[in-house]
This record gives structure tokens, sequence and C-alpha cells, in this order.
């Protein structure tokens, strides 16, 4: 055989390799496409985000599907609708809070309201006492309002702010602004709010009723 045919046999020989190595390759890619289209079918369709401008009910909508449903009756729900509430007067109170009295304060309940001729005038609102059983408790009893400061007022004992404080009780007892979380020593926190309607409803000698 010639040396022409030996190149030429070779270069054909060749060609056939080439050809089948690209049927080959096409057939790998085109298997793999297959493939990855399986996958993507199978996999769950996302919610696609909201275009500028569409409705608030197709993002309240996207929403929903990405965080789930939400519980409206958590701890912070519940705490909020007792804060709002109403404090209402109970038989007992009345009863022991008499009609001469001219603020009333009821410890169980952490409530005190004002009255004029045995009528609510103020209140009853909310309030934080003395810690019962200890040196701090507030003192039960009847009194009388005997003199009140400013808003700037500082406790010589304890030195922390008594705002509007209207002092009716041996010890430094009075109604003043404070913390409504944390237990007082041995007055009455009200709102600073409250506080101050308090001074201007109290003159000297009003009667204080705590039980």
């Amino acid at each position: 055989m010639s040396a022409t045919g030996r190149c030429g046999g070779r270069a054909a020989a060749a060609r056939r390799l080439g050809i089948t190595a690209a049927v080959a390759a096409a057939a790998t890619i085109t298997t793999g496409i297959a493939a990855v289209a399986a996958v993507t079918a199978a996999q769950p369709a996302m919610p696609r985000s909201p275009r500028p401008g569409a409705s608030s009910a197709s993002g309240a909508a996207v929403s929903a599907a990405l965080t789930g449903p939400r519980h409206k009756t958590g701890p912070r729900h519940r705490t909020a609708v007792t804060a709002r509430a109403p404090l209402v007067l109970t038989a007992s109170d009345r009863r022991d809070c008499p009609a001469a009295a001219t603020a009333c304060v009821d410890l169980t309940r952490h409530i005190t309201w004002l009255q004029a001729d045995g009528k609510v005038s103020v209140g009853p609102v909310r309030m934080e006492p003395g810690k019962p059983g200890t040196v701090h408790a507030t003192p039960r009893g009847t009194f009388n309002v005997s003199w009140k400061a400013g808003p700037g007022y500082m406790s010589n004992i304890y030195h922390e702010p008594m705002p509007w404080a209207t002092f009716f009780a041996t010890g430094g007892i009075a109604f003043h602004g404070g913390s409504l979380t944390q237990w007082s020593h041995g007055c009455i926190h009200l709102t600073v709010a409250n506080a101050h309607l308090y001074q201007e409803k109290l003159p000297i000698g009003a009667e204080v009723v705590v039980f």
C-alpha cells in the first residue's frame, strides 16, 4: 500500500473517531439538560416579590406566604387588652371607703380614687403601694392631708424624686408620681399626671382612707 494510502486511511479513521466523539458529547449534554429540567419541575414555585405599584393586597399575600399565619392572642396582646380594661369599683370598695373620705386607696387591688359626697369624682386609677409584710408597707387607716410639695421635690431619706407629693400620714407617706411596676417605700405611687391632679383636688385637711 502506498504512503498516500496509509495517510489517507489514517485521516478517514480520525474523521470517524471525531464524529463519534462529537455524537457522544451531544448525548451527554442532552442528558444533563433533561436532568436539570426534571429537578426544576419538582421544586415548588416560590412567591415573587411585588412589583412597584402593586396593590397592598398582593403584598399581604406574599408576606403571608413567606411568614405563615400570625397569632393575635400572644402574651403581648393579652397584656395590652388588660391595660386597656376599665377599672370598676366593687361593692366592697364602696363599703370600705366611707362617703366622708375625699381620697380612697385599695391596697389589695392597687387602685385609688377621689370622691365628693360619696360619688366618684376622679378614677379609679392604678397605683403602686409599699410591699405588704415589710417595713415599707403602706399603713392602713384614716388620715388627713397635711402638706404638699412641688414637681421637683426629692425624698430626703431615699434621695429619689417625689413629684407633686401630697403628704397625708406620718413618716413622709404621700401620694406622688412614681413607678407603677415597682413597690414604693410606703407611699402611693401614681402617674405624674395623676399625682398632679390629686394635689389639685385634695385640700389641706382632706380625709384619706387606706384599706
